[in-house]
């Protein structure tokens, strides 16, 4: 069976191994999503957002053990690792609060003898395949949404981060989430390719590279389905002459170097007025001079791999 291997950026050794899916265990979790589907999307939103609700419950409670695992799996220090769970649980609740005027009728201007919305309906079934770097905020901003839509979701997490993917489905099984709604599979990039070609797949969301949203592209054209592609980018910050410069030198240095610079939208370029240039170089350099290279199960590193 080919299989996957997370290498830990921590000390180089084989953190997880998993087997990938077979084609006919790939065609049986599309066939279960859109099955489940089916009466997903009839379940009301009162009770999608109860069931989301118990599944950040179950994941939160794990979030110790949760933390330790980023850490090993991608590198992030421990001492940061806690704030990404803490987030993924600030954006499910706010998604899970919103969902019911979300997803409402949207009424247009009233015209005499007319009955006049527009009505929001689930696509299908939707695949998310997740990046490494924010392996639970990433996830999140797709998986929470289309499961409150109505719609079934197949995670495919980074052969870096296996088992964000499994600790997600934990949390929703805990939750009691009908069997075929919430699903994983951990998969090759030919399987991913083949999946997203799948007539079962309704909506493709994928956060990471580049080179990445570009096969997605190309994969899924002519299918007419649709494609959130959130891609890396360039970030610039400037900073003004009548800047409060200390706030301006400790959130630029952070915006630049957290999760050690490979953030989505990390500060890559900074413009700096001529008139405080060197004294925003100069307090960087002290600012950057503190911080702690190191392996990132110690508690006192900044910078992990």
């Amino acid at each position: 069976m080919p299989t996957i291997q997370t290498i830990s950026p921590v000390d180089g050794r084989v953190y997880v191994e998993r087997e990938t899916a077979t084609a006919n265990e790939i065609e049986k979790v599309l066939s279960a999503a859109a099955a489940a589907q089916k009466t997903w999307k009839n379940t009301p939103v009162s009770e999608r957002m109860a069931l989301c609700s118990k599944a950040v419950d179950a994941f939160v409670a794990r979030k110790a053990e949760i933390a330790e695992e980023i850490s090993w799996q991608m590198g992030r220090p421990i001492s940061q690792a806690p704030g990404e769970v803490a987030g993924f649980e600030e954006r499910a609740r706010h998604m899970i609060s919103i969902a019911e005027s979300a997803l409402a009728d949207i009424k247009p201007e009233a015209k005499d003898g007319f009955t006049r919305y527009i009505k929001r309906v689930p696509v299908g079934v939707v695949f998310v395949v997740a990046p490494w770097n924010f392996p639970y905020l990433t996830s999140v901003n797709a998986i929470m949404p289309a499961l409150l839509a109505g719609n079934s979701v197949v995670l495919k997490h980074s052969a870096q981060t296996p088992l964000c993917a499994e600790r997600l489905k934990q949390a929703f099984d805990a939750a009691g989430m009908p069997e075929g709604v919430f699903q994983y599979m951990h998969l090759s990039h030919s399987d991913t390719e083949a999946v997203i070609r799948s007539p079962l797949v309704n909506f493709v969301a994928f956060t990471g590279s580049v080179p990445g949203g570009e096969m997605v592209e190309r994969v899924a054209a002519g299918r007419f389905i649709g494609v959130g592609l959130e891609l890396g980018g360039k970030d610039p910050a400037y900073v003004r002459k009548d800047a409060n410069l200390q706030q301006a030198i400790e959130t630029v240095t952070d915006g630049a170097l957290f999760n050690s610079g490979q953030s989505c939208c990390g500060i890559e370029r900074v413009y700096v007025d001529r008139s405080v240039y060197q004294e925003f170089v100069d307090g960087v350099v002290t600012l950057v001079k503190g911080y702690k290279l190191g392996r990132p199960d110690d508690g006192d590193t900044n910078i992990g791999p």
